[in-house]
């Protein structure tokens, strides 16, 4: 999972305590292209979010975030910010340890810059969790 070509240098100021799961921030050092994608939730082929399930819902979704991202040129290495909605903080708390054997699963050892953040709600009915990114993917040849 991890890009000889993805060139982000990690910024974690001390003084910020060391981060857990994430980064404070990544430089991205080389050309490229910046790929924004939109926010993804767990929907099935059939359009509806198909599971009631917090971390399946969150792996779904996490699929959908890295389909644009491989769709476009690049891979999971090249997600420099990331941020999660969720309807309900306490089942994600709940559901750490699950949701980083999800994350690692797919994205490996690589943090970008997240935030979490709880809604009152989404767009997709049932919706518990949905995902954006921003990746700076590598030039076109």
């Amino acid at each position: 999972m991890t890009d000889p070509d993805a060139k982000f240098r990690i910024v974690n100021p001390t003084s910020l305590g060391e981060p857990k799961g994430w980064n404070n921030g990544l430089v991205w050092e080389g050309p490229g292209r910046l790929l924004f994608v939109a926010g993804q939730t767990a929907r099935g082929p059939s359009g509806r979010v198909e599971s009631a399930d917090f971390v399946e819902q969150f792996g779904v979704a996490l699929d959908r975030v890295l389909r644009v991202v491989r769709e476009a040129g690049g891979d999971a290495a090249h997600i420099g910010r990331m941020t999660v909605y969720v309807t309900d903080l306490d089942a994600y708390l709940a559901s750490r340890v699950a949701l980083g054997e999800t994350y690692r699963g797919r994205m490996g050892r690589h943090y970008p810059a997240m935030s979490l953040v709880e809604v009152q709600g989404l767009v997709d009915p049932g919706a518990l969790v949905e995902i954006e990114a921003t990746a700076v993917l590598p030039p076109e040849l």
